[in-house]
């Protein structure tokens, strides 16, 4: 494909506003439409498609799709604000929008972690907010909602979509500039044989197991979410007068009981007191790793992760000290990081690490070690793109478990939940290591779980791993990839590890055939391997700052190229 000169496109679009699409409606086309409004200048036309009946809630936050006793696990301080905070938000509403959130008035603080569907619910405010304020900026927006985008082809001059309504006749609209928001990506029908489940999601489809055995792969928030999902169809949580739970079955459920399998066997750790803003890294920040990859060196993990360990053992001597950090390589520490939590009974480390946390939030005190591996994590995520294929296997393989362990806790709710279950003889975590095989394909349906000579069949089997990152094969926009506008890092019948799709810094896939600015990939499962820790709120937040101001600096200057054009045609 030819690209045009730049007076060429402007020719083509002159004397029109520019023209934006957004594929898809949850937070981070939200955080991305704020920034472009804060940023822009003058005046465009917006579309936003989306799938779904309603705008702003994403898959995350969706009723239908969660149950309404799922958590989110982001406070509201946490969250990066739009026109208000989740908390400010909180306090205008009514008891009875509270109420009927699984909220209570009292209850309200920044601190606090509350149900997915009350996140869902903000974020339709806010969106409704932001048009708002778009339209008194002079900015054409049209929200389509029942329309599903099928595919995306790039032009010379802008990008095609290809869209079907629910209702009516399908039909194809070109825009100057695509933003493609999808979120994750889940089947719609998880089911995919008689009790064997690719996801948790959406909890709908759950609704209709029966009280027996349960397997779960997955012992993360993934796998929690899935855990309550079920509890709460067979039975109800109790409040206790010790602050804990307790679990009662509903009659005729005595044969319903969760066991989740993982590799290390252990739940996620309950969410830790830690300051915002983020205090500054003194060794391991990020202009510390851009030195790195720009030295052009080899060995790059292994110096980044000499940094590491030494921010570690400035920031908490004494865990340093107990871990013999200074004598540990990665392998060593990764180890190291995990063992105490893997010698102990899973659900006794759960209860004495609920117990720690409620009392440092109580204190308003953070545990050094755990706050350092927190900031660290954003840090080391930058050098992820230098790293040859060897250490991004040895990154993905040793490291990053450490970081997501770090900063994948849970709320406080969640594990007083999982301990319930355990002590109502319904939940069991068990440790499978490498070495185990899971056979879906069973006449009486489910699965077989075999390990070590050992087979237990489960009726129903869930996969509850979390989004993966996907390759370009996956991407649900076929004209893309057939025009290599969308492809992966390393090809997939390579021996490399699979490292998501081609982008650059600003979300752009990287193309010769395409011109600047035209397309922009914020989907999260094709960034992860360039972004392993893309997920979540945050991340939204940070991806749409880039790409709203890239979009705004994009739109003045097709405004300018105009000016000048009919500045010329009128000499």
């Amino acid at each position: 494909m030819t690209v045009p000169a730049p007076n060429n496109i402007a020719e083509h679009y002159a004397g029109m506003n520019p023209t934006i699409a957004f594929v898809g409606a949850g937070p981070t086309t939200i955080y991305t439409l704020n920034a472009l409004i804060d940023h822009a200048s003058v005046p465009f036309n917006l579309t936003i498609f989306e799938e779904q009946a309603g705008v702003g809630r994403g898959t995350p936050y969706r009723p239908g799709w969660n149950d309404p006793a799922m958590l989110s696990n982001i406070s509201s301080v946490e969250i990066p604000p739009l026109a208000e905070s989740l908390v400010e938000w909180l306090g205008r509403q009514s008891n009875e929008r509270l109420v009927r959130l699984g909220i209570e008035p009292c209850e309200i603080d920044d601190r606090a972690f509350y149900p997915r569907l009350a996140l869902g619910e903000y974020f339709v405010d806010q969106l409704h907010a932001l048009i708002d304020r778009a339209r008194r900026k002079g900015i054409d927006v049209t929200v389509r909602t029942n329309c599903k985008v099928i595919d995306a082809s790039s032009g010379p001059v802008g990008m095609t979509l290809s869209v079907r309504p629910k209702r009516g006749p399908s039909f194809e609209q070109a825009f100057t500039h695509v933003v493609l928001a999808t979120g994750h990506q889940w089947p719609a029908e998880p089911e995919v044989r008689p009790g064997y489940f690719l996801s948790p999601w959406p909890a709908s489809a759950l609704a209709g197991i029966p009280p027996v055995p349960v397997c779960i792969r997955g012992s993360s928030l993934s796998a929690i979410d899935a855990a309550v999902a079920l509890a709460v169809m067979h039975g109800e949580f109790v409040e206790a007068a010790d602050d804990m739970l307790s679990y009662t079955p509903l009659p005729g459920t005595d044969a319903f009981a969760i066991t989740m399998i993982s590799r290390k066997g252990l739940l996620p750790e309950a969410d830790f007191y830690f300051p915002l803003p983020y205090e500054p890294l003194a060794v391991c920040n990020r202009e510390a790793m851009a030195r790195l990859a720009e030295d052009g060196g080899g060995d790059l993990l292994n110096r980044a992760y000499m940094l590491f360990r030494q921010e570690l053992t400035e920031a908490d001597p004494d865990y340093a000290r107990r871990l013999q950090v200074a004598q540990l390589d990665l392998e060593g520490f990764a180890e190291r990081y995990f063992a105490e939590r893997m010698a102990t009974p899973t659900f006794a480390w759960a209860e004495s690490n609920l117990r720690e946390a409620q009392a440092n939030y109580e204190a308003r005190y953070t545990v050094p070690w755990r706050y350092a591996i927190l900031r660290m994590h954003e840090v080391l995520e930058t050098l992820v793109p230098h790293l040859n294929d060897e250490e991004f296997e040895h990154f993905s393989r040793f490291l990053a478990p450490v970081f997501i362990d770090d900063y994948a806790t849970v709320p406080h709710e969640s594990v007083k939940r999982m301990l319930a279950l355990h002590r109502a003889g319904k939940l069991d975590v068990i440790a499978v290591g490498e070495q185990y095989r899971v056979d879906s394909h069973t006449l009486e349906g489910g699965a077989t779980l075999i390990k070590d000579g050992e087979r237990t069949h489960y009726p129903v089997f869930i996969e509850a791993m979390g989004q993966r990152a996907l390759r370009a094969k996956d991407f649900p926009f076929p004209s893309l990839r057939r025009q290599g506008v969308i492809r992966d890092v390393n090809p997939a019948n390579g021996d490399s590890p699979s490292r998501g799709i081609v982008i650059d810094d600003a979300f752009h896939p990287i193309s010769e055939d395409i011109p600047e600015d035209q397309i922009f990939c914020l989907s999260l499962p094709f960034l992860m391997g360039r972004h392993p820790f893309i997920q979540g709120i945050t991340s939204a937040h940070d991806m749409g700052e880039v790409v709203g101001e890239r979009l705004a600096a994009a739109i003045g200057r097709c405004h300018d190229d105009n000016a000048t054009l009919v500045e010329r045609t009128a000499a």
